[in-house]
């Protein structure tokens, strides 16, 4: 669905960081299996000279327990994702505002789950001081959660820059792309992959004209050696590599992640698409790319030949960030001309940003919907497939297993559900690759899940999501910043009536890359 997910790995939440707490020589940076140093708790009470009790050392942070009430004011919901939450936050001995995001220990399910959040940490930690990456601020565990605390970035998305100036050019393109390399290759030279680029990673520190932009979310990132290999199938299905899903590869990823945000920053629209992620899978895998269709003729050559350098599908013949950072195309003052980009680009990435906006409301609403019950079943339901304990089942067992374990998939969800998690084709699903794949569908195509997201939306229960109620969803999320809504309506309003009924809801939250409106007969609107 165009979502973060992992294979292999516990999904983040979108939107959010995380940072550790403490100095930089709390932990060697350089090892990136040490874990955090314990502080040494205090010695008395009230002037006795009798020890008091030392913290609980926390099983996450490996540091002692704390309160993060007892130094934050929590304040209103920035982001909800699978594991965790985000909450505006404030430091209250001096009132300045901070995101915290929560993740319930409940849900850190076994051994890898802790490593990865022990990871976050860390590479938040390593990369401490980068001008262009968002500064940490720190770390605390209590009894039940996890809290990390991270600057605060309320400017907005990378896209949001761009559709508010309403002026855009090549030159601007290259810019912005100039920036997010050279975060990139601050994060390759210190050892670091990270793992999930996309728009939404990249935040603006705050509302102002000149305010600089800040990678975030390091929660798939990973410490990198020269020449390791990585397997896990983990990012944002537009932006995923294809050696990722042949799950065998290295940091050359985020140079493709990047190209897809170039092309998509050209010309409005994304390079792989389809109607599921399936498709879009099998689009990347094919590696063709559009450079015919508008507005590419217009476009420069040495835009064009940066496109394809960095969407090269063998990952030995890809540019680095490096090579990228001097390329005649990206150079400040370089070969990008400032001539203004044909209007139709910029209303593209505007629907391309507004409707992800609509989606990732409904997702977060469905999100809170998933019980810990279902979850727990999920994980029960592929070990009493796995009879030999192997950490694997073959495609025929999941169906025979499904069918034993009574369960309400359809015939059809559970195709969809297949082909979602034999992500390489090879016949054989781990665990992993299931219960992310079936949360997924959990959380997208269960009847209650969309039917109860539909009604948060439909505020006067009228069987319809009119403009007024849509802008007010928005707002109470904070992701509505006064453009049109009609527009978003128009995208998802197959029957032309100026608002969107359950079936246009379930159709646009069901798709994975479509031409949203039926009618159309374009490339133009993606979800």
């Amino acid at each position: 669905m165009g979502n973060c997910f992992s294979h292999g790995k516990a999904e983040k939440t979108e939107n959010a960081e995380s940072n550790p707490d403490g100095d930089a020589d709390d932990q060697n940076p350089a090892d990136p299996t040490s874990a955090p140093s314990t502080k040494s708790p205090p010695t008395t009470t009230n002037g006795s000279r009798h020890p008091t009790k030392p913290a609980a050392i926390g099983p996450v942070l490996g540091r002692p327990m704390e309160d993060v009430k007892s130094v934050y004011t929590m304040g209103k919901e920035l982001g909800r994702g699978q594991f965790g939450v985000t909450h505006l936050c404030t430091l209250k001995s001096s009132g300045e505002q901070f995101a915290c995001k929560t993740i319930a220990k409940r849900k850190l399910a076994n051994k890898e789950d802790i490593e990865d959040v022990r990871r976050e940490v860390q590479i938040m930690h390593h990369l401490t001081g980068q001008q262009n990456i968002v500064e940490l601020k720190g770390a605390y565990e209590d009894k039940h959660s996890v809290h990390l605390v991270m600057e605060l970035c309320a400017g907005g998305e990378l896209f949001d820059r761009i559709i508010s100036k309403g002026h855009y050019t090549e030159r601007a393109a290259a810019s912005l792309l100039r920036t997010i390399v050279q975060i990139v290759h601050t994060c390759h030279s210190m050892g670091v992959i990270h793992r999930d680029l996309k728009p939404e990673n990249f935040l603006l520190l705050s509302k102002d004209e000149n305010a600089p932009l800040k990678a975030t979310d390091f929660g798939l990132s990973v410490f990198f050696k020269q020449g390791e290999v990585f397997r896990d199938i983990v990012g944002s299905a537009y932006y995923i590599a294809p050696e990722v899903l042949k799950r065998r590869y290295g940091p050359e990823v985020d140079i493709w992640s990047i190209g897809v945000m170039l092309y998509i920053l050209l010309c409005g629209v994304p390079p792989f698409w389809a109607e599921s992620e399936h498709g879009i899978f099998n689009a990347i895998l094919r590696g063709h790319i559009d450079f015919t269709s508008d507005p590419w003729p217009s476009i420069s050559p040495g835009a064009k030949d940066l496109v394809k350098k960095m969407l090269n599908t063998d990952p030995k013949q890809r540019l680095t960030a490096f090579q990228v950072l001097n390329h005649p195309w990206i150079k400040e003052d370089g070969e990008a001309p400032d001539t203004p980009l044909d209007n139709a680009v910029l209303n593209r990435l505007k629907q391309f940003t507004q409707m992800n906006k609509f989606k990732k409301v409904a997702l977060r609403v469905i999100a809170g919907c998933l019980s810990e019950e279902e979850i727990m079943g999920l994980k029960a339901m592929f070990k009493s497939m796995d009879t030999d304990n192997s950490g694997t089942i073959t495609l025929e067992e999941l169906k025979q297993g499904l069918s034993k374990q009574g369960t309400k998939l359809s015939e059809v969800e559970v195709k969809q559900l297949m082909e979602a998690a034999d992500a390489d084709g090879n016949g054989i699903i781990d665990y992993d690759e299931f219960i992310t794949a079936t949360m997924h569908m959990n959380r997208m195509d269960r009847e209650e899940h969309l039917y109860t997201a539909f009604q948060y939306f439909d505020k006067d229960n009228s069987g319809y999501i009119t403009t007024e109620e849509l802008e007010q969803a928005l707002k109470e999320y904070g992701m509505h910043d006064g453009r049109d809504i009609k527009e978003i309506i128009s995208e998802v309003d197959a029957d032309n009536d100026g608002r969107i009924n359950y079936d246009e809801f379930c159709a646009m939250m069901r798709k994975g890359n479509p031409e949203v409106n039926p009618k159309k007969k374009r490339r133009d609107s993606f979800v």
